[in-house]
């Protein structure tokens, strides 16, 4: 983990992202309409309204647009910032290797499909995972649409978004970092899936879809925590999203369909219960996070801990630098992926493994291959090694293995012995 996390050439500084405008809409507009006299006034960002009851009489001035959108973008994000919960730095993170490259190798190619951490309580599973959103790149999206699509792929578009490409017209971009959604155990299917807009049923009379939970993670990261607590229903509806990358509701009238594909973390303790094997199969990595049993690391987590709750802001500037190093080294990574390759006989090797492991279905091949790639990406490599495939292909196949309940061995294991076995 010393390699990944080590130092890089350059750091990469968070900055607010602006509208991208087509060249031909970069004018200043200027409208103005007076009507007679007023009573009263409201202003709505750069349109004043005035008028009397009775009388529909009206001001409307907009100067500047471009710019007042972009300022006004700028001021919402940095207040947002301010004002949210302070999270734990990732690099703060003591231990938990596995973990942490699961996560790190996830960011690098959301292809992956997730990564399901279970381990014991209190071992740092959840402020990981949250530390994660530091770290999250930014990716172009359209601008002021609910589903985060994707300007210049047409599979996460949503269908209006589609339907203005088809038309011809010009779409606004803006650059916002990746989201992360958390889901809450205690959600109910309509705020996961979506549902329909009361207030613009009872105001205006139409129907209208109000977008949900599997909405905003598109193009993003849902995080499930204690996700073997999750009722089954709503397991169904992550299974059918997981394996389709669209969300489908049906509701009053009203059929809808949207991109959602997310990459979906999961995190869980084993003592309450096991996940369903359809559920687990979606996880493209599995970590096994245990206790720290070394005295002097138990220590140093404590004092750290006791120092980010006593001053969050002064802990997470002490980490700032180390932060941004790895920020470099993961949009370096990103930049750099398509051009890592991976030799034949190592790819005929990963697939060996799988078939005398008994590995069900062909996803075990697939995420060992793209897990291999990232991690030699993430290392600043072009090539994909055996070492780089040894370290990767426990975490893509030990969930994988069928379960014998007179088998003592840890199935991670197994998978290193034969792993092992094929490549020597």
């Amino acid at each position: 983990m010393a390699t990944i996390l080590g130092p890089s050439s350059a750091a990469i500084s968070a900055s607010c992202g602006s509208l991208i405008y087509p060249s031909s809409k970069l004018v200043t507009p200027s409208i103005s309409i007076n009507t007679g006299s007023c009573s009263w006034k409201k202003f709505y960002g750069g349109i004043g309204i005035q008028g009397k009851k009775g009388k529909p009489q009206f001001h409307i001035a907009v100067t500047n647009v471009a710019s007042e959108i972009n300022s006004v973008q700028q001021a919402q994000k940095l207040g947002a910032k301010e004002s949210q919960r302070p999270v734990y730095p990732f690099a703060a993170i003591v231990g938990q290797d596995e973990m942490k490259l699961c996560l790190l190798l996830n960011v690098i190619d959301p292809k992956i499909g997730g990564v399901m951490i279970m381990g014991d309580r209190g071992t740092g599973k959840s402020t990981t995972v949250r530390s994660l959103v530091d770290l999250l790149p930014e990716i172009k999206v359209v601008f002021g649409d609910p589903y985060n699509s994707d300007p210049e792929d047409p599979e996460s578009m949503g269908i209006e978004v589609r339907e203005k490409v088809t038309k011809g017209e010009e779409l606004m971009i803006t650059m916002i970092k990746i989201n992360m959604v958390d889901f809450p155990l205690g959600a109910t299917e309509d705020r996961v899936c979506g549902t329909i807009d009361i207030e613009k049923a009872l105001t205006e009379g139409v129907k209208a879809f109000e977008p949900g939970l599997l909405a905003k993670a598109n193009r993003g990261i849902l995080y499930v925590d204690e996700v073997n607590l999750l009722d089954d229903h709503l397991v169904d509806v992550l299974l059918d999203s997981a394996a389709s990358g669209w969300n489908t509701v049906e509701r009053e009238g009203i059929s809808i369909s949207h991109p959602a594909r997310f990459i979906l973390i999961g995190s869980g303790n084993p003592e309450e219960g096991e996940l369903r094997p359809q559920l687990l199969d979606r996880f493209g990595m599995h970590a096994q996070v245990g206790t720290v049993r070394d005295a002097e690391l138990r220590v140093k987590i404590v004092e750290e801990r006791a120092r980010f709750d006593k001053n969050p802001k002064e802990f997470r500037d002490s980490y700032k630098a180390e932060q941004e190093k790895l920020q470099q080294q993961i949009a370096s990574a990103r930049s750099s992926l398509s051009s890592v390759q991976i030799d034949q006989d190592l790819k005929v090797k990963i697939s060996r493994v799988c078939a005398e492991l008994n590995v069900d279905g062909l996803r075990g091949d697939i995420v060992t291959n793209r897990a291999a790639k990232a991690l030699a990406a993430l290392k600043g490599r072009d090539c994909v090694t055996a070492e780089d495939i040894a370290t990767v292909i426990p975490n893509c196949l030990r969930h994988r293995l069928r379960k014998d309940p007179l088998e003592s061995i840890d199935s991670g294991l197994l998978v290193i012995e034969k792993f092992y076995e094929v490549f020597s």
